[in-house]
């Protein structure tokens, strides 16, 4: 009782010392619980019942990830193009976005202001991934197969988005077009956030060129950006899915386009078996989750 007592005394004294600092958090906490953790759960739970939307749900226990895991040939198949898709573009989208934002932070203001907008255009452009069906049409009026066949490269026009073998390799091209966003934004302000004393001091304990520069100094100075970066990175390619369906269609030839998040897409917008939609959903939640801990546990070693 005594201890209950001191609880509820020291709980009463730290509210009227934060009252309004609670106060001025309390919206986002609510937007927080009502538009993020409580879905999270709602999909937890409709993952291991039958619901279609018109019926009740109906449990059904482990049978939605039984038949996920072992009797779905798709959703393997998705989930290789899905890990496959995110090790390529993840990583290399990632260095992308730090090296260019190195590289225009070293540049005066208004090219350095020109150049951030060049490379972050494609990213807040909508559907600007469409030019690309433009560029690669199946037909002679496609760019590419224009090109290519005024050259001599080709006799006949290149089905480039309808030909398996190519669909994946496109995929990743585009996306890696389009991954100089958020993440770059996020380099760029951190890159104009460091302390320039650093680099001076640096300069006089023996710091001998750029590369022991980034390593010792601004690496470490960073890690906050580098955790944000990496979480959109790793988000971004692990939910690939419009770029899929409007490039490639829906499904893609052989199902080489195909992801986690399309297959998610086939079995909650299209079929409405959303018991099944919300297994996949959290799996591909708890992929997710794992890459982000395992990357930011790197990410603290650097320096």
């Amino acid at each position: 009782m005594a201890a209950e007592k001191a609880y509820k005394e020291s709980f009463a004294v730290i509210w009227r010392k934060h009252k309004y600092k609670y106060l001025m958090i309390a919206p986002f906490g609510i937007i927080f619980i009502v538009f993020t953790l409580l879905p999270v759960l709602v999909a937890i739970a409709l993952s291991f019942t039958t619901f279609n939307m018109v019926e009740p749900p109906e449990a059904v226990g482990l049978d939605n990830y039984i038949k996920l895991i072992v009797y779905d040939p798709v959703f393997l198949t998705a989930t290789k193009n899905t890990l496959f898709f995110a090790i390529v573009t993840g990583p290399v989208s990632y260095m992308m976005c730090f090296l260019f934002a190195w590289m225009v932070n070293d540049l005066p203001r208004i090219p350095r202001a020109i150049m951030t907008l060049v490379f972050y255009a494609p990213s807040i452009s909508g559907n600007a991934y469409l030019v690309w069906k433009l560029l690669l049409s199946s037909d002679s009026y496609g760019w590419v197969n224009a090109w290519l066949l005024k050259f001599g490269v080709i006799r006949e026009a290149v089905t480039w988005l309808v030909t398996k073998e190519y669909i994946m390799p496109i995929l990743i091209i585009v996306q890696l077009w389009l991954s100089l966003g958020v993440s770059f934004l996020t380099f760029i302000a951190g890159f104009q956030s460091l302390d320039k004393s650093l680099l001076e001091a640096g300069s006089v304990e023996g710091i001998k060129n750029r590369w022991q520069e980034l390593w010792y100094i601004i690496l470490p100075s960073m890690k906050p950006q580098l955790m944000f970066g990496a979480v959109m990175q790793i988000t971004s390619s692990l939910s690939v899915s419009q770029l899929s369906m409007y490039l490639v269609g829906f499904p893609s030839v052989n199902y080489a386009g195909h992801t986690i998040l399309t297959h998610l897409h086939d079995f909650g917008n299209v079929r409405y078996e959303l018991g099944y939609a919300c297994t996949i959903a959290v799996i591909l939640f708890f992929v997710m989750l794992f890459c982000n801990i395992l990357v930011q546990k790197l990410l603290r070693k650097l320096g």
